[in-house]
């Protein structure tokens, strides 16, 4: 591993030929923040992906794209003197250093459950932050990974279960009014009966310490995988998909999951 002397050429490195690009790169120099930000999503977006792939090169690389977005938005902001990336590094590092007295401080924190509900207390009394509890949700956060926020920030004041296992209750209850609405015509309520019962569920994973998302794109995956076996030997077989019965795929389909369960797909 690189020493701190050798992070810190690097980065300056990166900051010069950003900062050569801006003024001499005609693609570089027209850039805004608004045309910045869908490059921004799509990079954010490439960097879960092999996050989840657990693909250690392409970690690395996603998180140069990544870096380089966030120090182009500085670099923006440098022109107008609004701020530059010191201002953001040292915003960051003394926000750090408030959230941490147990580090940096007299505070006693000795769990990570302890840390995480004094930095939720100690949001609250920020200069500028959050004015609520919920207040640092962002409203644009995929509607699953903000259930999961909303949940876990409602927790850390304890508005919470009790026990654990009581959530089920909960989950078949949601579950019993969904069935309800849905046998009725009443869309709209059918609607949100489902989204009810996807909050519980979101809570019960929650609960269980199974973030929700990573879960969800781990079946995406599986699903991906056993399909697309399907779909390839349904090929070699020269017939399509819609020409097969449900009875065939099934069969390809549990052929997929034993290679699976063997390691082989």
């Amino acid at each position: 591993m690189h020493t701190r002397e050798e992070k810190l050429e690097a980065f300056g490195r990166f900051l010069d030929v950003l900062d050569t690009l801006r003024e001499k790169c005609p693609w570089d120099r027209k850039q805004t923040n608004e045309s910045l930000r869908p490059n921004t999503i799509e990079e954010t977006f490439e960097l879960c992906d092999a996050l989840m792939k657990n693909d250690k090169a392409n970690i690395c690389k996603e998180l140069g794209d990544v870096l380089l977005h966030v120090c182009f938005y500085a670099k923006i902001a440098s022109e107008t003197d609004d701020f530059d990336i010191a201002d953001v590094c040292n915003r960051l590092t003394d926000k750090l250093i408030f959230r941490h007295p147990h580090v940096y401080g007299e505070v006693k924190a000795d769990t990570a459950g302890e840390v995480t509900q004094n930095w939720e207390q100690i949001k609250l009394k920020e200069k500028g932050g959050n004015k609520s509890v919920l207040g640092g949700v962002p409203d644009a956060l995929p509607s699953l990974i903000k259930a999961y926020r909303i949940q876990d920030k409602a927790r850390n004041v304890g508005f919470d279960w009790e026990q654990k296992e009581d959530v089920w209750d909960k989950v078949r209850e949601e579950l019993g009014e969904l069935e309800t609405e849905l046998a009725g015509e009443d869309r709209d309520r059918a609607t949100d009966e489902f989204g009810d019962f996807l909050f519980s569920v979101v809570n019960a994973g929650r609960l269980y310490h199974i973030n929700p998302d990573n879960a969800l794109e781990r079946t995406n995956r599986k699903f991906i995988r056993r399909f697309n076996y399907v779909e390839q030997h349904s090929i070699r077989q020269g017939r399509p998909l819609k020409d097969m019965t449900l009875a065939e795929m099934d069969a390809l389909w549990n052929e997929a999951k034993e290679l699976e369960r063997r390691g082989e797909l």
